[in-house]
């Protein structure tokens, strides 16, 4: 197929998915005309149960529009971002929290639109996965990660005996885990690139930002030997001996860097996803 029958064919098919959106819309107003907000509420909840997001998007759209200073619009407004949410939308659902937040900041939902903004960004990094896709998700870029973990720690903060707030805060542990490695990839990257003070400045910055997280011991040791290319014997000397006094057996100082990367705490990720 040549390139222009190619984008065609895209154009054709984004053209389609726009009207078939479009007509769900509109077959939902015209249905719903005389219909009160709970019953479109209802039916809402009909579709989401049945998995039928961009019908249950179409319903509480409607409601949103329709009864606009009603409780529904309230409630349909969470159910939006949580349709969202499992529609694979995140920019959407995202956009919807925000709203939720910003318009109803004292509303009994807040406690759980955090906890689901906390969720859109949050992929864990259990053994499993990794055993299967060979991927390491501090290497991936963090502000997704950073965003998850500032929901999740106002979460913790404003709601600290609330129903979400003990699986906020073993989310949260693995996140402080997982961003302090990516720092630790980004200094080892200055560092095989012979960007010492570079180096140096990350790992510094785990040392400093970070606390009892194991990304550490590597963080020391990339200091170590970054100062020692850059010819500082004593500030070499310092980050070894500071190494060996918190990781008295690690293995760095004979295994190099390329000793086998296991930072992650092996704890069971059980419990995690009943939501």
């Amino acid at each position: 197929m040549s390139k222009k029958l190619l984008n065609a064919a895209l154009l054709a098919a984004l053209s389609g998915l726009m009207v078939a959106c479009s007509s769900t819309q509109e077959v939902v107003d015209d249905e719903t005309i005389e219909w009160t907000a709970p019953q479109i509420y209802n039916a809402a909840r009909e579709s989401v149960r049945g998995g039928e997001w961009k019908k249950a998007r179409a319903y509480l759209s409607a409601i949103e529009t329709r009864f606009p200073y009603s409780s529904y619009a309230q409630q349909s407004l969470i159910d939006q971002a949580y349709v969202d949410f499992k529609d694979d939308e995140p920019e959407k659902a995202t956009a919807a929290i925000d709203r939720f937040l910003q318009m109803y900041p004292g509303h009994p939902g807040v406690e759980y639109m955090l906890y689901l903004k906390g969720l859109i960004t949050f992929t864990p990094p259990s053994a499993f996965l990794n055993s299967y896709t060979g991927q390491d998700p501090s290497e991936r870029d963090p502000k997704g990660l950073r965003q998850s973990y500032a929901a999740f720690s106002e979460l913790v903060k404003r709601f600290p005996d609330g129903k979400y707030a003990r699986d906020a805060k073993l989310r949260l542990s693995w996140l402080v885990s997982t961003i302090a490695q990516n720092e630790v990839n980004v200094a080892e990257y200055y560092y095989r690139r012979g960007a010492y003070v570079a180096a140096i400045n990350r790992a510094q910055a785990v040392i400093r930002d970070f606390t009892g997280v194991t990304a550490a011991e590597r963080a020391l040791y990339i200091m170590m030997l970054s100062y020692d290319a850059l010819h500082k014997p004593e500030q070499a000397s310092d980050a070894r001996r500071v190494l060996l006094q918190n990781f008295p057996n690690t293995e760095y100082l004979e295994g190099g860097l390329d000793k086998d990367k296991s930072w992650i705490d092996h704890f069971s990720p059980k419990g995690w996803f009943t939501n």
